[in-house]
């Protein structure tokens, strides 16, 4: 017999208690069933029944609904989006930096945990940059008895001050991450929303534009960054974390190991990159990163932007980039050319072709093919 009815378990914080909430479209089977749950109640708060979140109820819902509804887990067992990371975990800058002595500063056990999940060290700086600003922004109030209406509130006064979306989103995890994952009370902000994501096209450079930022370039070091950002379509920090061994020039293709998502891939070698990635190699002698700092040492992500900024300022280029420009530009010019979007997918590393689809709103050849009616 194939099962149809569905129920989902969601973590909820009920006056403080830890629940297990189970939604499911009203069915006369499912209604009367979950009343054998123990301690069960329907919670009009959230619209569904829910019972204390316990081993033995968890055990219970499994053995009630065998055979007659799928239980559906996503939402329940904890995920994790971090990485696993060749990096060692760096929290020197949060014990060495100044602050004024009524400045609330996070918990150690959010470190504790950021550094349990293996989050990434940019990641831990933005969630402990954007969680302090919150505790701050309530100093006379103890941060484990903020509530739903506090976090509202917060947000509020972030819309109204322009913040961005995206550090809107940012604020959001940095909290949630704290009262679910820290203290442990999984989905205490379930009704919280989220800002609508803008849909901003990418800026793309065209060849010409590409062609003389490289080639003002302060030296072939410089030059091969720049070239590769472009002609491999890499995110910066991929370009940092590129090995010696990375290249194969065999053939033609540059591997790029724990990208984002966890994910390897291949993308192109260009043969003019290659030219002045050995005359760098032989004036500069990186012994393990492909671009390395005075000290042998992973590359500055920082350092790039610089790189990029001055060249394109001694290019005459007044638009705003950033190293990611010039992976939207490769993107795009593969495109132009003709380019299946499905490859362009694969040698970004995209997990979908919706997110590559973005640039068939910029490639040109899309609209080739229109007539400007002014013209007619």
């Amino acid at each position: 017999m194939q099962i149809t009815k569905h129920i989902t378990l969601k973590h909820l914080l009920i006056d403080q208690n830890k629940c297990i909430g189970l939604k499911f479209q009203s069915d006369k089977i499912l209604n009367s069933l979950v009343k054998d749950l123990n301690e069960v109640s329907w919670n009009d708060e959230f619209g569904m029944y829910c019972v204390p979140n316990n081993k033995k109820n968890l055990d219970a819902i499994f053995s009630l609904f065998k055979g007659i509804a799928w239980i559906n887990t996503n939402y329940f067992f904890q995920k994790t989006n971090s990485k696993s990371l060749n990096e060692e975990f760096d929290v020197q800058w949060f014990r060495n930096r100044k602050k004024a002595s009524t400045y609330k500063c996070c918990p150690e056990s959010y470190l504790d945990k950021l550094e349990l999940k293996q989050y990434a060290n940019n990641t831990v700086k933005t969630y402990v940059s954007c969680f302090e600003r919150f505790i701050n922004y309530y100093k006379e109030k103890d941060i484990d008895l903020l509530d739903e209406l506090d976090v509202r509130n917060y947000l509020k006064f972030l819309v109204q001050n322009n913040w961005s979306h995206s550090y809107i989103n940012q604020s959001i995890n940095s909290i949630k991450f704290y009262y679910e994952l820290v203290l442990g009370m999984p989905n205490r902000f379930y009704q919280i929303e989220r800002p609508r994501k803008k849909k901003k096209l990418p800026v793309v450079l065209s060849k010409d534009e590409i062609r003389k930022i490289i080639d003002a370039a302060n030296n072939i070091k410089h030059r091969c960054i720049l070239s590769l950002l472009y002609s491999a379509g890499l995110r910066r920090g991929e370009l940092i974390n590129l090995k010696i061994v990375d290249i194969d020039s065999k053939r033609m293709l540059i591997k790029i190991n724990d990208a984002k998502g966890n994910k390897d891939r291949y993308t192109l070698l260009s043969e003019k990159v290659l030219i002045d990635l050995r005359e760098y190699y032989l004036k500069y002698k990186p012994e393990n990163f492909l671009f390395e700092g005075q000290k042998k040492e992973r590359y500055s992500a920082t350092s790039i932007i610089k790189i990029l900024s001055s060249a394109a300022q001694k290019a005459g280029i007044t638009k705003h980039i950033t190293p990611h420009t010039l992976r939207h530009s490769f993107a795009t010019h593969l495109l132009e050319s003709g380019t299946d979007l499905r490859y362009i997918q694969l040698l970004l590393g995209h997990n979908s072709t919706k997110t590559t689809e973005i640039y068939t709103h910029v490639a040109k050849n899309s609209f080739k093919t229109i007539q400007n009616p002014l013209d007619t």
